[in-house]
């Protein structure tokens, strides 16, 4: 059966992703009515995550911020489409970096680095990133369960030197990575919702108490690693630009959570200015009411 679902759809997504950009984003224009003002795909999620985030924001302002949202979005899965045939010289040509020699210039002096950013613009196109950084590259994905998407997508995904692991043995292969010491880059975008049973720490963020990751920190100060945030801006459809900000090449510095909080801030300061590229379609502050409980099942833990 996943063979045969994958026979039927493949061939599709294939000639999709042959078609110009201008052809599928006027193809992402008829999608994204018919996802959202017909199947109204999550549109009660979107708004009430962007009012939550800016209280300040009158009703008008969030419901145009969503409807940019939406186009957003859709574009994001059409633009996911051409990566499976995109060019070397396409992808350098819509996804540029202004200061890659922050990252170079740390791997020249050996070390090894956590590239941490966000949900913003589109992150799925960062695949290039290996034909411009001077240090393997190296990133966690979600296992998709019919192996031969699975296939396609790690191999569409990797063709620029990209080198990818499932979520779940990630630690391991970087610990692996780091007993033979090969220097790496390893991309873990922070800002997603842990599960709260695995929650080690609360922040304020986007004007909300919530659970959030704190992998890198944790990584970082294990291993010595350095830590640099990309920003992702979206310059005009179908084209981003991204920058590098160091955030410590001296983890083991900075007290327990120091460092995620300053990665937060970063976050939030890069999302305020582009709010219309953030990913909103997620419940983002599903936890928000569950931080005293939180508490209670610490405390009775210890």
């Amino acid at each position: 059966m996943k063979l045969l679902v994958f026979a039927l759809v493949y061939p599709l997504i294939w000639i999709l992703s042959i078609l110009p950009m201008r052809i599928l984003y006027v193809i992402s224009d008829f999608f994204r009515f018919i996802i959202f003002n017909v199947v109204g795909y999550r549109k009660k999620v979107v708004v009430q995550n962007i009012k939550m985030a800016f209280p300040e924001k009158t009703d008008q302002e969030v419901h145009s911020l969503s409807k940019k949202f939406q186009k957003h979005f859709i574009d994001l899965i059409f633009e996911s489409i051409k990566s499976f045939t995109i060019s070397k010289k396409a992808i350098q040509k819509r996804y540029t970096y202004k200061n890659v020699e922050v990252i170079n210039k740390l791997a020249s002096e050996g070390k090894s680095i956590i590239l941490t950013g966000s949900h913003q613009g589109n992150w799925e196109l960062s695949f290039g990133l290996p034909l411009h950084a001077n240090i393997s590259c190296y990133g966690a994905y979600t296992r998709i369960q019919n192996p031969y998407f699975e296939k396609a997508i790690k191999a569409s995904r990797t063709k620029f030197g990209f080198d990818g692991v499932p979520t779940g043995l990630f630690n391991k292969k970087l610990e692996e990575r780091v007993k033979n010491g090969i220097q790496s880059l390893y991309i873990l975008l922070s800002d997603q919702s842990p599960q709260l049973k695995r929650t080690r720490y609360w922040a304020e963020f986007l004007n909300q108490k919530v659970p959030v990751h704190t992998g890198m920190e944790i990584l970082a100060k294990k291993y010595d690693f350095a830590i640099v945030n990309i920003n992702t801006t979206k310059i005009k459809r179908g084209y981003y630009s991204s920058e590098f900000e160091v955030i410590t090449t001296t983890p083991k510095e900075f007290d327990n959570f120091e460092i995620t909080d300053k990665y937060l801030a970063i976050t939030e300061k890069h999302i305020r200015k582009q709010p219309e590229f953030y990913l909103w379609t997620h419940k983002r502050f599903k936890h928000k009411d569950k931080y005293q409980e939180w508490l209670e099942d610490r405390k009775n833990a210890q």
